[in-house]
Formats: structure tokens, sequence, C-alpha cells
């Protein structure tokens, strides 16, 4: 074989090797056989319910979608810095710039939503206030936080890429799955060993105690709970 030969299939070969790369789904970055948060698109029933915004109209609902996104987009950016390859601030700053007018839409729908539900002026916009807090705190999380900061960035990809307008749909479609990343789920092929330790402890009874040594009675029983042999 000749060397441009040679030269062209290597080449060949390199680019073939480069598109399967780029058509595999993101790798994850926490889990070897990551869990599946995968879910369906939101319907306006579920949403209401999901979102917490009882009899919402159709308008509301993409704006409560919009708002929920955004809400766990920001907590995802202060809570996975951790992992820098996510690009969790960048894509939320990213996201802002790119579909403000949407996002400040949505703001005033959410307070018409309010307004009309709880009542005009302030106790209107109280309501709003306490939701947008419940909202945020409720995609905060410790155990499952490897999970949440991985859905959350595959959909914070999305939103960046989608047009101005259409905030919504990244919404509809993507917050089903980040809503199930919260709960807690690890790696699915070799499971999550350090995670699923748990501490088997000696009985700290006084009745079991004399002088600091451990009397025969409790050792025997803890070796028979640690799984001790005699």
């Amino acid at each position: 074989m000749g060397y441009r030969s040679f030269g062209r299939t290597a080449a060949l070969l390199l680019a073939m090797t480069g598109a399967v790369l780029v058509t595999q789904p993101a790798s994850a970055q926490f889990f070897w056989s990551p869990p599946d948060f995968s879910s369906p698109p939101l319907t306006d029933a579920e949403a209401t319910t999901a979102l917490g915004l009882p009899g919402a109209t159709p308008a509301e609902v993409k704006a409560g979608l919009v708002w929920n996104l955004r809400a766990a987009l920001n907590v995802a950016a202060l809570q996975c810095q951790f992992e820098p390859t996510l690009l969790s601030i960048s894509n939320y700053n990213a996201m802002i710039a790119h579909h403000d007018a949407e996002l400040d839409a949505a703001q005033a729908t959410l307070l018409g939503y309010f307004q009309r539900t709880v009542g005009k002026g302030k106790a209107g916009q109280m309501a709003s206030d306490q939701y947008g807090t419940r909202i945020y705190s409720g995609y905060s999380t410790v155990q499952a936080q490897r999970g949440f900061c991985q859905a959350a960035g595959l959909v914070g990809r999305k939103a960046i890429f989608a047009q101005r307008g259409t905030l919504n749909e990244v919404a509809r479609n993507g917050l089903g799955s980040i809503k199930k990343s919260l709960i807690l789920a690890g790696e699915q092929f070799y499971g999550d060993p350090g995670r699923g330790y748990s501490l088997t402890l000696p009985s700290f009874d006084p009745k079991c105690w004399k002088k600091g040594k451990m009397l025969p009675a409790c050792q025997l029983a803890w070796n028979q709970k640690i799984g001790v042999q005699p």
C-alpha cells in the first residue's frame, strides 16, 4: 500500500471514528453506566401538578415551565461547580442572555397568575415571591447531586441552542428528567459500594462496659451482628 493510499485510508478511519464519537450520546461524568433519567414531555395537566400551579391557563403553564427551568439551572450553576466540564455556570449565563425576553415574560405571567388566584397587590406579589423560593429549594439536593448535575447539564446545553421563544419547549421536554434525577440513583453497572456502606457499632449501653472494656456477653452479641466467628 502506497503512502498516499495509506494516508487516505487513515484519514477515512479517523473521520469515521470521529463520527462515531460525535453521534454517541454524551458519556456521563460520574457514571460508567448512568441511571435512566429519561422522562416524557410534561402535558399541561401534569405540569400544573408538578409545578404547583393549580388552575393555571396554558399561557401560565408555559410561564411556569420556563421559570422552573431557570430555577433548576440556577441551582445547578451553584451546586455543580465541582465538575467544571458540565459548564453549569456558562450554560446558565448563556441561557439568561439568549432567552431574556421569554424569561421576563414568564415572570410577569406568573405574577399575574398569583394576583388572579391569591389576590392583587401585595398578596399576589408575596405569593409569587414565596413560589420562587419554594421551587429553588425544590431543586436543591445533596445525596442525589451527581445525578441532578448530570441531568441539568444535558438540559442546560439544549437550552442555549434552542431558538428564542422556545425555552418553554425545552422545559416541557427536560424538566421531567431533572425532577427524576433528584431521587438518588447511583452507578448502574458497578453499583455504588461507597454510598451503600453502613457501619455497625457495638452497644453503648453502660451495662455492656466496665472500666472501658466491653463485657463478654455484649462482645459476643456484637461479633454475631457483624459476622465474626468465635
